[in-house]
């Protein structure tokens, strides 16, 4: 793997890891804060906010930069915000820090996408982006069962510390293999932003979003859903979450694999077994084994229907894919931000195990429309009027 791409894999295995390692220790820093489950569970929220609004508004404003520079100060404010996540004395500090580690998120992904792509070999364009996720899978299976560990054992703070100590040593790579290559050259913004009048991009969008609505709420409150529902002890946790992890990596490839043979086809049918499986969570999560095995499903559904939103995101917004990425980015992170505050509500309300009958409704939604789509592309391919075929004398 070239160096370049390593290092920058390397990143986004840490900002995976910061953005999912919380599902692990929410229990420990509400303890620690005195704040309630359903209140640190904003946390995630925070960093979601962070991405919503980061996406697009610093996607677009640093469009011009030349990328080397752009990319070491995304990573700079991502360590920042972490460093700050470990310092925080109080609840407050805590969400802010979440907020600005989250702000740079979407926008290193799509900037990080182009570099690597850029310099990818004729024909390797999708392998360096594979190799480039693979980083998030990484992140799933191995950094937020390890950052789990590390919290139980050294506190919640060593988490977020070790996380931007990792970060910044990955940030050493990057200066030595990152171009210094000046700006990209594109149209004017207005002609950026235009792209997002297509309804196929809104739709593509409102897919990520919804279509992962119900899977991020479950997998943000996995903790007192695994001790409380299921019966796990706290120290279980971490194994769980390397379940998970192990079934992301299988949804990433199965997801990757069947995308490129029938991009809606698959998303549809992936969506409605992920809220099958959800409505299941609701009697198979009173039982351990059962339980288990639901985790890994749901990391293989999890991440099955990424590869596919990702690659209709770009289709659809050919003019301006960088900055459709970086909203697309926002789009799930809505979702997660919906998520936190849904969650906690339930929590209070019917209980943690009502969470798994309520995301199968919500994935649904998503399924509705990834069948709208899909029937939009047919009624516009059965409009398209075919090329004429030659006639062929015997």
């Amino acid at each position: 793997m070239p160096l370049l791409v390593f290092s920058l894999m390397l990143v986004v295995f840490g900002l995976t890891t910061g953005e999912f390692v919380i599902a692990g220790i929410l229990p420990d820093v509400a303890r620690d804060l005195s704040v309630s489950i359903p209140a640190a569970g904003l946390l995630v929220s925070a960093y979601a906010v962070g991405m919503i609004a980061g996406g697009p508004v610093i996607t677009t404003l640093t469009a011009r930069l030349p990328r080397r520079p752009l990319i070491v100060g995304l990573i700079v404010t991502s360590i920042a915000g972490n460093a700050a996540s470990a310092l925080a004395p109080t609840y407050p500090v805590l969400l802010a820090g979440r907020f600005v580690a989250g702000l740079v998120v979407a926008t290193f992904f799509a900037v990080a996408v182009a570099t690597a792509v850029s310099t990818a070999p004729p024909g390797r364009q999708a392998s360096t982006v594979a190799r480039l996720t693979f980083g998030m899978n990484l992140g799933m299976i191995a950094g937020t069962p390890l950052g789990t560990f590390v919290g139980q054992n050294l506190g919640w703070r060593a988490t977020f510390a070790a996380i931007a100590v990792f970060t910044a040593i990955a940030l050493a790579l990057v200066l030595r293999s990152v171009p210094d290559r000046p700006a990209p050259d594109i149209g004017s913004l207005l002609g950026e932003l235009r792209v997002f009048t297509s309804r196929d991009v809104v739709l593509a969008i409102a897919l990520t979003a919804a279509g992962n609505l119900g899977v991020v709420t479950v997998f943000t409150y996995m903790a007192p859903l695994a001790t409380d529902v299921s019966g796990f002890s706290g120290a279980a946790l971490p194994l769980l979450l390397l379940v998970y992890g192990a079934g992301a990596v299988a949804g990433n490839f199965l997801g990757g694999w069947l995308a490129d043979r029938a991009l809606m086809p698959s998303l549809a049918g992936l969506l409605a077994v992920l809220a099958g499986a959800l409505a299941v969570g609701w009697t198979a999560s009173g039982h351990q084994v059962s339980a288990a095995v639901l985790w890994f499903v749901l990391g293989v559904l999890a991440f099955a229907v990424i590869p596919g939103m990702q690659t209709r995101v770009v289709a659809t917004a050919q003019a301006a894919p960088t900055l459709a990425v970086a909203v697309n980015a926002s789009g799930f992170q809505l979702a997660a931000a919906f998520a936190g505050w849904l969650g906690g509500r339930l929590i209070d309300g019917p209980g943690p195990r009502s969470m798994y009958p309520v995301a199968a409704v919500l994935t649904v939604s998503g399924l509705l429309i990834a069948l709208y789509s899909w029937r939009r592309d047919h009624r516009r391919l059965a409009a398209t009027p075919s090329p004429r075929q030659p006639v062929t004398r015997q």
